[in-house]
């Protein structure tokens, strides 16, 4: 070879050169590399030798046999190439059942509507000459429909359904005044407590005193509770006695556990178990079942957790074995009990004096007042114990909260001297109907006088 053509073949393989260089992935967008593996070569030839513009042009022989096999070939393939990457109708609707199933199961749970809580009392009363006493309890709402309230020597008796008042009873300021009120179940007879640690019973339809009741304390007597026919008072005597309002000697038991005030006393919904909260900073569960007359009945749990006094109690309407606890204002702290066990399950610091404590009966909702700063309602979720709401108006500490028998509304007394009406638990799905006696306490009352 010459080195000529040495040289012309170099120059041509220089010049083809570039062109067999393999180009980059992104730019190599034009290439088609056939998949062998995925060709379908049977069909191919079939198109190829079965083209009508080929017949046409050029006919092939064939017999009878070869044009029915190529004839279903024809159907199998095109039957089979209908599957593969093929565009699809509308999928077919479903089952009328299926969708009727789906939408009565939706339709059952509804969405439910946001409740609107207001943040200003609906209605305000002047209550002049309430007691600004944080031990006392001076405001109760009994299932008939009416608010009691002492201010000063006089309880005052508010109708709900029709907004009149009427005095029940003025005391003489050698007994008074008035330190606790508490409704019986009825809705008719209510216990009043006195400052000299009598206790007085009367029938408010006829503004009459039935009885009272001598020789239960010491002195004053700031806190009640009725279950069924026994009524609970509690002492600055730290005493608790249980007296059978039906019989001529009526005290029946004695709880002693208590070294200061009795300021907090609540029957649970059985009617087992009694809390009760004191100034020494104890809360105490009993047990009915153990109760005695002749000794001083033994605690079945006694609770030291909170740091100042115990007033604000409340048992939980949704579990039976659940309690409410506030403290004062060295405490600020709501605390929750298992109380067949005692254990504290959770506690959550409020920043202010607990002075009530009220559950929602148709939410998981409590209400709590409080006192310095804020003086205000605030509106707990439970068991999150996140702040629903902030109910203020009141410009002294809300020392009393009270239910109406229907769940919904609220009544605030504080030290401000005023009585706030807030409707802060809505309106419930279905009314209840006013609780029942579960017996008639005061059967006997007349008889025994």
């Amino acid at each position: 070879m010459d080195a000529g053509s040495v040289v012309s073949s170099a120059t041509k393989s220089q010049s083809r050169s570039p062109l067999l260089q393999r180009k980059k992935s992104r730019e190599n967008l034009d290439r088609f590399i056939p998949n062998r593996s995925a060709m379908d070569f049977d069909y191919a030839h079939y198109m190829l030798t079965s083209d009508p513009k080929k017949g046409k042009e050029n006919p092939i022989t064939s017999s009878p046999s070869r044009e029915a096999y190529q004839k279903r070939l024809a159907e199998t393939f095109n039957m089979n190439r209908t599957r593969i990457l093929a565009f699809k109708n509308k999928p077919p609707t479903p089952i009328d059942t299926i969708v009727t199933d789906c939408s009565s199961v939706q339709q059952s749970k509804p969405v439910k509507a946001r409740r609107y809580i207001p943040q200003t009392s609906e209605r305000t009363l002047d209550a002049p000459d309430l007691q600004d006493d944080y031990y006392l309890n001076l405001l109760d709402w009994g299932s008939s429909n009416v608010l009691a309230i002492a201010l000063g020597d006089t309880v005052y008796l508010w109708d709900a359904a029709v907004g009149n008042t009427s005095e029940l009873v003025t005391v003489d300021e050698e007994i008074g005044p008035v330190t606790s009120v508490k409704w019986a179940p009825d809705g008719r007879h209510i216990a009043v407590g006195l400052n000299n640690s009598d206790v007085q019973l009367w029938d408010s339809a006829s503004n009459k005193l039935l009885r009272t009741m001598r020789g239960c304390h010491e002195s004053r007597v700031g806190s009640l509770d009725w279950n069924n026919h026994i009524l609970t008072t509690g002492g600055m005597d730290g005493r608790i006695v249980n007296n059978d309002v039906r019989i001529r000697s009526h005290v029946v038991e004695t709880y002693s556990g208590h070294h200061q005030e009795v300021c907090g006393l609540k029957w649970s919904a059985s009617g087992q178990h009694l809390a009760s909260g004191g100034n020494d900073n104890l809360l105490h569960i009993w047990d009915r079942s153990t109760a005695s007359v002749n000794s001083p009945t033994q605690w079945l749990h006694r609770l030291e957790d909170h740091t100042a006094a115990v007033k604000a109690l409340a048992w939980c309407p949704f579990q039976s074995n659940l309690l409410a606890s506030g403290g004062g204002g060295g405490d600020k702290c709501i605390k929750f009990w298992n109380t067949h066990t005692g254990a504290c399950l959770n506690s959550v610091d409020t920043g202010s004096q607990v002075c009530a404590l009220l559950w929602n009966q148709n939410e998981r909702e409590l209400l709590s007042s409080h006192g310095f700063s804020q003086n205000q309602l605030t509106l707990w979720k439970y068991p999150s114990m996140v702040k629903m709401a902030e109910l203020t108006g009141h410009t002294s500490r809300v020392l009393f909260m009270a239910q109406s028998p229907d769940g919904c509304t609220v009544a605030s007394a504080a030290g401000d001297e005023t009585l706030r009406f807030w409707n802060v638990f809505g309106s419930p799905a279905v009314a209840k109907a006013a609780p029942k006696a579960a017996s008639q306490p005061f059967a006997h009352i007349n008889r025994i006088r």
